[in-house]
């Protein structure tokens, strides 16, 4: 028998011992992760029990009379163990949506994870999704290389790694957030009238949290940081949260030479590099030269979706 039980602080090791085993689970579904915006964003999730045994995970939380999954996480969806088959998971959502109803929520709103950051196949939930009449209603587009089967670079991202080289930049691994911050800051705010999800104290916060699944790698010049990356490391994925250079880290190929590093040096070891998404508007509109950037060194397509469905019929 399924049964739902709203998340509480109490059963945060249970929570948290049940990602790290789960087979779609990232540090982002982590509760201390989760949590560092808990004033923002008011947490509705969900633990799923199935005969007195915990067998999912639901990472949400509420906007009005919208459960969403979740507006503060890149992508939540049904966090799953190696018992989860079709047929609960349709049990799951079965049980899931008139509860949601009886709550109050009008519609879901749902992203999962892509298969991607999957340890194990783990598309259970699209298939209850479909057989529950959810519709696609996102679909942004993120740009992958697979390590096994990289793809040739472009000239122009070649030529920038020999400029890089030519004018002495030199890669390594920081901690200096407040001067990345500040490039990072400058440049949305110029391009985009935008400013980074994280706050520094944020991010600062979060890599204290996670050092080891939070990392800052940047491009140098005479002890002046041009460039930076700031990389979410999962199971499965290395994944780029925030990519930015100033002016002069543009000119002289810093990124270029930064991702060579990430790319043939660092991260060879995991399946997949994932440069992040190059949409706005829920991917009606492509940022055509973001992505050829990104597909300039062999980043090719993997789309991260979300699928909406009314809980109240007209």
């Amino acid at each position: 028998m399924i049964t739902l039980h709203r998340y509480s602080q109490d059963h945060k090791q249970m929570w948290d011992n049940f990602v790290e085993e789960s087979k779609n689970g990232t540090f982002l579904h982590l509760r201390d992760y989760m949590d560092y915006h808990s004033d923002r964003f008011h947490d509705f999730s969900i633990m799923v029990w199935n005969d007195n045994k915990l067998l999912a995970l639901l990472p949400a939380c509420s906007l009005g009379d919208v459960w969403v999954s979740h507006a503060g996480l890149t992508y939540g969806g049904m966090l799953m163990n190696g018992k989860m088959t079709a047929a609960l998971a349709l049990e799951v959502f079965q049980t899931l949506l008139p509860n949601l109803r009886y709550r109050g929520f009008n519609q879901i709103r749902y992203s999962p994870s892509p298969h991607i950051y999957h340890r194990l196949p783990a598309e259970e939930d699209l298939y209850a999704l479909f057989r529950c009449g959810a519709s696609l209603s996102a679909r942004k587009i993120s740009s992958v290389v697979e390590s096994a089967h990289p793809l040739k670079w472009r000239n122009i991202r070649k030529a920038g790694v020999r400029k890089a080289i030519s004018e002495g930049i030199t890669i390594e691994r920081s901690d200096n957030f407040v001067d990345f911050w500040e490039i990072l800051s400058d440049n949305l705010a110029n391009k985009y009238s935008a400013q980074p999800v994280h706050s520094l104290e944020e991010i600062v916060r979060l890599h204290d949290l996670f050092p080891d699944k939070i990392l800052l790698y940047s491009a140098n010049k005479g002890g002046k940081m041009l460039a930076g990356v700031v990389m979410y490391v999962m199971p499965t994925v290395a994944h780029c949260q925030y990519i930015s250079a100033n002016p002069e880290g543009k000119e002289v190929g810093a990124l270029d030479l930064l991702f060579h590093h990430l790319l043939k040096e660092v991260y060879t070891d995991l399946p997949y590099f994932d440069f992040g998404t190059s949409n706005e508007d829920g991917g009606l509109y492509l940022n055509e030269s973001l992505i050829y950037q990104k597909e300039g060194f062999g980043g090719r397509a993997i789309c991260y979706d979300t699928y909406t469905l009314p809980l109240v019929y007209p």
